[in-house]
This record gives structure tokens, sequence and C-alpha cells, in this order.
């Protein structure tokens, strides 16, 4: 029984250790310039995390304008990990501001009640996306693999409801194209989605000639074209 009881401490030792030490590791990788956003990116702040000490947690530093465009930034004094992998903005005081945890590889995804959703993320990464959004608006055109012209659209920089933004199809498209009816756009993990207004969604992928192409691909794929 000793036995075993032993065991058990030194197994909770070890777990404690290793959390220890993935809280220390998440420390040293949060350290740098982040964007934090509303999911759209209409509304973006810099944020500097360091790795200095503050009165609580860890010293951050906000960028000027940051109050104007996400008032709740106001309230952030400084940043900690909680737990194995909560990233916390905290009030001078030590209070709770916001939790971010990971949803992919250097994007975390935080809820205030009565707000909705911010993300945060690295700020190279977050000015790529930018870019990459920029180089998507615009007139396109959808054809077969044969070259067939089916569709022309316009892919804009409106907001249309969370993450999304207006896309509009334009005269004598092909009409499964029409049936489908896209009303919208967003890029989302390195792909393209039209969206209708129903929700249903049609995936695009760049390949290596520049172009865009339906998937999963078929026996005739539907290719976006810029114009």
């Amino acid at each position: 029984m000793w036995r075993a009881f032993g065991i058990a401490i030194m197994a909770a030792l070890l777990a404690t250790a290793a959390a220890a030490q993935d809280a220390a590791t998440m420390k040293k990788d949060m350290v740098g310039q982040w964007e934090l956003s509303t999911t759209e990116r209409s509304k973006t702040c810099v944020v500097t995390l360091s790795s200095e000490p503050a009165p609580q947690g860890l010293k951050l530093t906000l960028e000027p304008d940051c109050a104007n465009s996400l008032p709740f930034t106001k309230a952030i004094a400084a940043w900690d990990v909680k737990g194995l992998d909560i990233l916390r903005f905290e009030t001078a005081e030590g209070g709770l501001v916001i939790d971010f945890t990971e949803v992919e590889s250097g994007i975390f995804e935080g809820h205030r009640d009565g707000e909705g959703i911010y993300i945060l993320q690295n700020l190279v990464a977050a000015r790529s996306l930018a870019k990459s959004m920029e180089q998507m608006i615009g007139d396109w055109t959808m054809v077969r693999d044969n070259g067939r012209q089916v569709c022309g659209l316009t892919l804009t920089n409106t907001e249309a409801g969370p993450d999304n933004f207006q896309a509009f199809l334009k005269p004598r498209c092909d009409p499964q194209v029409v049936s489908f009816g896209p009303t919208m756009w967003r890029l989302e993990h390195g792909a393209m989605l039209l969206v209708a207004p129903n929700g249903a969604t049609w995936r695009f992928e760049a390949d290596d000639n520049a172009q865009w192409r339906r998937v999963p691909d078929s026996t005739d794929p539907l290719i976006m074209l810029r114009q």
C-alpha cells in the first residue's frame, strides 16, 4: 500500500513539474508582437508581450489607438499563462479581462460576454493574411478545366457578418453556380470559401498555377482565375 501511495505521489509531482514546464515554455513562446482583433479584423490592436515581471503577471504594451479600436483593452495591464495553455490578459489588480486558448498554431481565440469572439495571432502572420485578403478583392472568372467560362464574380471587402465579406455574381452565370448562389466569401486556413445565404460553402485552394481550384477535385474541375 505504501509503495502504491509513493508511486501516486511521484506521478503527481511529475505531472506538476510537466505542467510548470509547459507554462514556462508558453510564456517564452508568447514574447513578441501580436495582433488582437475582432474575428473579421475590422478592428485591430497591436499588443507587445514582454518577459519582464509586472505587479500582476508579466508586462505588456498596447499601441496608443487600442483603446479606441477595442475599448475593453483599456483595462489590460498585464498578461500571464494560467493552467497549461490559457493566455490571460489581466487588470492591474490581477482580475480577468479575457482568456485565450490556441485554436490552431499561432492563433488564439477568446470570448467576452456580450461582445463576442476576439482573435490573437502573431503580428507578422496577421499582416500576411491581410495582404492575402487584399489580393483577393476584385473581379474573378470561374472556368471549367477545358477553359469554358461559367461565371464572373466580384469579391469585396465589405463586411457581411462575422468573418465573411460580400460577393456578387455577374449576369449569365452557369445554372449550377446560380443555384448555389454565393453572396459571401472568406479566407480560412489557406483556402478561399464562397458562402451561400443558407450557409453552404464551396471551397477553393490555390494551386501551382496561381489559380484557385474547387476541392475536392473532380473530372471537370471548377477553377477561379483573376481577371
